[in-house]
C-alpha cells in the first residue's frame, strides 16, 4: 500500500497542530533531525524511525549557529528538492524545513551551554560548536513535541551532548543513537564526503581501519598510548593532517582512558585535504 504524501512545514504552528493530532490519536511520533545532502545513513534513521513509531517527522535545516566563522556554512551541500524526494520515498510522514529568520528571529539572545562534555575532543577545535547544537537540538525538540529523537552514531559526542541537555532540562523525549552506516570499505557516511577527490575518497578509509586496530588493541587489554601513537603514525603516512585528535574516551562520561577498563571509545577528527573527517568506533 502505498504511502500518505510528504506533508512539508515551514512555520511551527501548522507542524504543531498535525503533531498535536497525531498524539490524540495515539501515534508515537519520532523526529529524526538533519541538515539535508541526505544519504544513505539519513535513510537508515528513516527506516529505524519508521520501525519504532506510527508518525516520523524529518527536520532539514542548515544551523548557522553550530559553524565557526571559517567553516563550511556556505558551501555546506543544500539541495533539498532532493531531499524531499529521498524523504518520501522513505516513508517520512512530514519534513519540516524552518528559516533562519524563524528559528533564530531579530534579538535571539539564549544559547544552552552543556558543561563537561563539550570540553576536549571537537569542543577543542569548534568554540560554540555544540552550544550551536544544543540550542537547535532543543528548539526542534520544543516544535515538534516527539516522544523520540533519532541521531547517528558518527557525531558521537554530539550525541552525549544532547542527551545531557534533554536529561539537565527534563524534555520528555527520548534520545536514541542508531549505529554509524558505512560504505563496503569502511567509511563513514558523511554529507561531507563530497568534498573528496578520487584520491582523497581512496585513502579516507584508513581512518576507520586505524580505529578499528587500536580498538581491538584494546579490547585485547592493550595500553591506549603506544596503540595511538602507532595510530597517529598510520594516519599520517596515509595522507591525514592535520590529525586534530585520536583518543580514547569513556563510552559514557568522555573522560579519557588508557586501558578499556569499562565501555569507552576510540574517536579521531583528521583533515584529508581540505576535508574534515570523524569518526569513532566502539571497544569491545
Amino acid at each position: 500500500m502505498p504511502h500518505a504524501p510528504l506533508l512539508r512545514f515551514t512555520d511551527v504552528v501548522p507542524l504543531r497542530t498535525e503533531v498535536a493530532g497525531w498524539r490524540r490519536a495515539g501515534a508515537r511520533v519520532v523526529l529524526v533531525p538533519t541538515m539535508g545532502a541526505l544519504h544513505a545513513g539519513h535513510l537508515a534513521l528513516m527506516a529505524r524511525a519508521r520501525a519504532l513509531g506510527q508518525r516520523v517527522v524529518a527536520s532539514v535545516f542548515v544551523n548557522p549557529t553550530q559553524f565557526g566563522p571559517h567553516e563550511d556554512f556556505s558551501r555546506y551541500p543544500r539541495d533539498t528538492e532532493t531531499d524531499l524526494a529521498l524523504l518520501a520515498e522513505a516513508g517520512v510522514d512530514a519534513a519540516y524545513l524552518p528559516e533562519v529568520s524563524g528559528m533564530y528571529p531579530e534579538h535571539f539572545s539564549t544559547r544552552i551551554e552543556v558543561e563537561g562534555l563539550t570540553e576536549g575532543l571537537c569542543g577543542a577545535f569548534r568554540p560554540g560548536h555544540f552550544s550551536g547544537v544544543a540550542t537547535v537540538v532543543t528548539k526542534l525538540l520544543n516544535r515538534v513535541q516527539p516522544d523520540l529523537a533519532l541521531f547517528g552514531e558518527k557525531d558521537f559526542q554530539q550525541l552525549l551532548v544532547i542527551r545531557r541537555a534533554v536529561r539537565d532540562l527534563d524534555l520528555p523525549v527520548e534520545i536514541q543513537g542508531v549505529p554509524t552506516l558505512r560504505e563496503t570499505d569502511g567509511l563513514a557516511l558523511s554529507s561531507r564526503n563530497r568534498y573528496l577527490d578520487a584520491d582523497e575518497r581512496a585513502r579516507a578509509p584508513r581512518l576507520h581501519a586505524v580505529l578499528s586496530r587500536i580498538a581491538e588493541g584494546l579490547a585485547a587489554g592493550g595500553n591506549a598510548v603506544p596503540l595511538l601513537a602507532e595510530g597517529h603514525a598510520a594516519l599520517t603516512a596515509a595522507g591525514f593532517g592535520p590529525v586534530q585528535y585520536l583518543e580514547v574516551r569513556d563510552a559514557e562520561t568522555l573522560a579519557p582512558l588508557e586501558r578499556a577498563t569499562r565501555p569507552a571509545r576510540v574517536l579521531a577528527a583528521a583533515y584529508l585535504g581540505r576535508t574534515r573527517l570523524i569518526d569513532n568506533v566502539p571497544v569491545g
